[in-house]
């Protein structure tokens, strides 16, 4: 098993550089670029709703990160210092996929990339998984 921390200030300056070096720890664990590309979109989009919503895009706040790697899996555990959200509006799409909120069009988008997503912390915690496949 592979871990690392990552810390980044709470402001959206801070998203790219802490996403590229999460995606760089993991690279060469993905089975392919297709796998690298939805990790780094689903960083993203948690890395950009936990410094906008959590942080306020404070800079003088904090996101803590972790990474672990497995033999199955790579996951991603992103904490922010906010209040969270109702967790249950996480779910609001239709059978279809359609989202049924005015919000969370960015957490559709880390649930179809991811194999997991869940919260804690009423939110203020994302927990997404994606499963190791072997290299084609």
């Amino acid at each position: 098993m592979l871990f690392r921390e990552f810390v980044l200030k709470g402001d959206l300056d801070s998203v790219a550089p802490a996403r590229d070096a999460m995606v760089e720890f993991v690279r060469s664990y993905c089975a392919d670029e297709q796998q690298e590309i939805d990790i780094l979109l689903a960083l993203q989009e948690a890395l950009a709703n936990a410094t906008l919503h959590g942080c306020g895009n404070d800079s003088s706040k904090l996101v803590h990160c972790t990474v672990e790697i497995t033999p199955s899996a790579m996951s991603f555990d992103i904490r922010d210092p906010g209040s969270g959200f109702p967790t249950e509006s996480a779910t609001d799409e239709a059978e279809d996929g359609t989202n049924l909120t005015e919000h969370g069009r960015g957490i559709y988008l880390m649930r179809s990339l991811m194999d997991q997503v869940s919260y804690r912390k009423r939110g203020s915690e994302v927990v997404m998984k994606k499963m190791r496949t072997p290299a084609r």
